[in-house]
């Protein structure tokens, strides 16, 4: 089987691997579509860091798979099925996560079970929306971390496939007006394609833009932006700071974007203003769920966030392209 290992900073090796073998209690799924991830490019581009994507390894892990082979002892799924693999459980190993085997043409599944390490995917949903499941349950378990109430307002900041998720999210949540903040008008005009306010924050003041979009409230340094939500799915450094400037009294930040350096809390501040602070990593079966909802309703057209389709044999072309904030959004491997 075609197979791509994660060799250590700009070192990818694509090679041939033996297709792995399925026992009684297993199911071996071959990929259709895989997408990029920040994680990839990030590893491919500066080393691990941190990232669940090791040395020596497989990796990819956002994916959509079709059934080819199913054990004896398996229950509730057949040959043929497109399913979703659950990157904490798929391998058997939460430390897999990030090397689920994304970028190689089959993953062994073992000890499957429906709803546990996979979840069928329905005719409702495409191939290449399928593939984005992942990435959209990332996305939409930071919009459920900031507690969402109906009609709230919300900002969240990075117009990337996760930020564009928790954005499609909150409004799944019952959040009423919701504004994207990015820096490059190419993702900025995706999200405003999909329905959501927008702000180049590299060319407007955002302060000025959210309070005429959203109207005014108090915080303690006087009138600011009646926000509710803030989500965080760039991980710039600039945005904590952000947050404490201008949130509102009894806002919250909900942090998804990943950041490497400490950074520095006015505490003081955070208490008179009544500010939360809530970290998000992953997703929980729940997320997958509603994503699946989501994707099944047809109301947002996702698939237009998928901006290039590449042939496995050129991964790291595509993983360079994807890299590329002002003219790729989501990046996609074809097999």
């Amino acid at each position: 089987m075609k197979a791509a290992i994660y060799n250590g900073e700009k070192n990818i090796i694509l090679t041939n691997k033996e297709t792995p073998v399925c026992n009684d209690n297993d199911i071996l799924v071959k990929n259709i579509y895989a997408s990029i991830c920040g994680s990839d490019i990030a590893v491919y581009f500066h080393g691990e860091h941190g990232h669940r994507i090791i040395k020596g390894q497989e990796f990819g892990h956002e994916m959509v798979s079709k059934v080819v082979t199913v054990g004896k002892n398996v229950k509730d799924i057949k040959v043929g099925d497109r399913v979703y693999p659950y990157p904490l459980l798929a391998r058997g190993d939460p430390k897999r996560a990030g090397s689920l085997g994304g970028f190689s043409e089959y993953i062994l599944i073992p000890n499957c079970e429906l709803n546990k390490q996979v979840y069928k995917v329905s005719d409702k949903i495409s191939s290449k929306v399928a593939c984005l499941i992942e990435p959209f349950t990332v996305g939409t378990r930071a919009a459920r971390r900031s507690n969402p109430k109906q009609d709230e307002n919300a900002i969240v900041f990075g117009a990337g496939t996760i930020g564009i998720a928790a954005a499609i999210a909150l409004k799944f949540f019952g959040c009423k007006t919701i504004m994207l903040v990015d820096i490059t008008d190419f993702r900025l005009e995706k999200a405003k394609a999909l329905g959501f306010e927008t702000c180049n924050s590299s060319k407007e003041d955002l302060r000025l833009k959210a309070s005429k979009i959203f109207g005014q409230a108090y915080n303690i340094s006087g009138m600011t932006a009646d926000v509710d939500i803030f989500i965080d799915a760039a991980g710039a450094s600039e945005i904590l700071d952000t947050y404490q400037a201008m949130g509102k009294i009894e806002s919250r930040l909900v942090i998804v974007g990943v950041h490497h350096a400490v950074r520095n809390v006015d505490i003081l501040a955070m208490t008179f203003s009544q500010h939360s602070l809530i970290g998000s990593g992953g997703y929980k079966p729940e997320d997958v769920m509603d994503v699946i909802t989501i994707m099944e309703s047809g109301k947002y057209d996702i698939e237009s966030i998928i901006t290039h389709e590449f042939e496995w044999e050129n991964l790291i072309s595509a993983i360079e392209i994807a890299s590329k904030v002002d003219e790729a959004l989501n990046v996609i491997i074809k097999y």
